[in-house]
């Protein structure tokens, strides 16, 4: 142990959506401690206390002492979906970080370990920032995480490879569902800004009818994300298209669509919806945007006097995020970011945010590897990363690039047979 770590407690929150591996971070920071001898007599590390709703737990004092946590019912915990110690969308301001800070102090806090995604990271950068200019010796660090997979630096972000993987699956049983009842078949899919997750759904689609049908037809035949400007007019045509040629079309679309002005189509379409913290539609909670595209393809593509279209609307909501069927990466990367996090603070270092970083190439068969890497909190704090333009083919297909570099995330997926 260090003889420059000062003598305090270790707090660990978490934050933001919850996610299916999110408390393998919590118990990865926990074992880590441990590991160092933290709440051992004499180590410098008292106690490890987790916040209650994140920093909305710290600053009313509802905090549970981990440090004695079975080790047995951590294991059990690392494996259970959604956040063990209650999340929050609290987005503090400087006001609301300086009583972060107060309650830092009030209970001898000098480790903060904070998991979540982008606007988790900026309160952590804050709260850092206070404290070194109060000259009051704590430690922040970043545990990254979101099913967005929208953050700055890292390859990709613990949640996202086992939400992926539960959209591969659903897009591959609804697609099945399709051939079964021919018609049109609109999932929405979460993603505001970021079409990471959407373009998972492309990982539904097989290679093994090619030889028969000139190119796979599976589903989902469009994929729509946010980084490339939406028409209704060219949604509209390319369903037509599909659906002229094989009688049935099966599509993914990002909640986060826009216009080429950059308005948010979701946001146009649901009114008087509820907003979050940050003072976004809660876009996920409602199915406005499904709905409003089956209308309009109903409207578009039924014939004059003519049966109507048959379209439907699934919004996959909040069952993205904790669904308990983890990738294997996930889990053992989301575990592996919060034992880093927790060597770094043991090691000297100040602060600090946790990245993921792919060291292998990308490409067909190529093994997977990465480490971990601590950056600074403000390479990642309240950014947003996109889709990088080779990750995208055309206005509604993701590239074979993408899959590459999907798939060894989400690991093997099932085979199912056609007749």
């Amino acid at each position: 142990m260090s003889i420059d770590l000062v003598a305090g407690n270790a707090v660990i929150g978490q934050s933001g959506g919850p996610t299916a591996v999110i408390n393998e971070s919590l118990v990865g920071v926990i074992e880590g401690l441990r590991q160092a001898g933290a709440g051992s007599p004499g180590n410098p590390i008292k106690k490890i206390l987790g916040m209650r709703h994140g920093v909305t737990g710290l600053t009313n004092g509802d905090l549970y002492d981990l440090t004695d946590y079975p080790h047995d019912r951590l294991q059990v915990l690392a494996q259970t979906p959604s956040a063990g110690l209650g999340s929050t969308r609290d987005k503090p301001d400087s006001a609301y970080c300086e009583r972060v800070l107060e309650a830092c102090k009030e209970h001898d806090i000098r480790y903060f370990f904070y998991i979540g995604g982008n606007d988790s990271s900026d309160t952590c950068r804050i709260v850092n920032e206070m404290a070194n200019e109060t000259n009051y010796e704590l430690r922040c660090f970043h545990i990254p995480k979101t099913v967005d997979n929208d953050l700055m630096v890292n390859d990709h972000t613990p949640g996202f490879p086992s939400a992926a993987r539960f959209v591969a699956k659903a897009c591959m049983a609804d697609f099945l569902d399709n051939i079964s009842l021919p018609g049109i078949k609109i999932n929405v899919i979460m993603g505001r800004h970021a079409g990471f997750l959407t373009a998972a759904s492309a990982l539904a689609r097989r290679d093994d009818r090619s030889d028969q049908e000139g190119g796979s037809t599976d589903g989902p035949q469009l994929i729509y994300l946010p980084e490339v400007a939406f028409d209704t007019e060219r949604f509209v045509q390319d369903v037509a298209t599909i659906f002229d040629r094989h009688g049935r079309c099966h599509i993914a679309v990002s909640e986060g669509i826009s216009d080429k002005e950059g308005n948010s189509i979701g946001g146009m379409l649901i009114k008087n919806g509820q907003t979050d913290a940050h003072g976004n539609v809660q876009l996920s909670g409602s199915g406005a945007l499904g709905d409003a595209l089956s209308d309009l393809l109903k409207e578009k593509l039924t014939p004059v006097g003519g049966k109507q279209v048959r379209v439907r609307a699934d919004t996959f909501g909040y069952v993205q995020r904790c669904f308990p069927d983890q990738s294997h990466v996930d889990q053992r990367e989301a575990r592996g970011v919060g034992r880093y996090a927790a060597r770094l603070a043991v090691s000297g270092d100040l602060d600090g945010s946790v990245a993921i970083i792919r060291t292998s190439p990308i490409g067909e068969g190529q093994p997977y590897a990465a480490e971990y890497r601590r950056i600074e909190l403000s390479d990642v704090a309240a950014k947003t990363k996109h889709m990088p333009a080779e990750f995208i083919e055309g206005h509604n297909n993701v590239s074979q690039k993408f899959l590459d570099y999907c798939r060894p995330l989400v690991g093997s997926l099932p085979l199912y047979e056609r007749i």
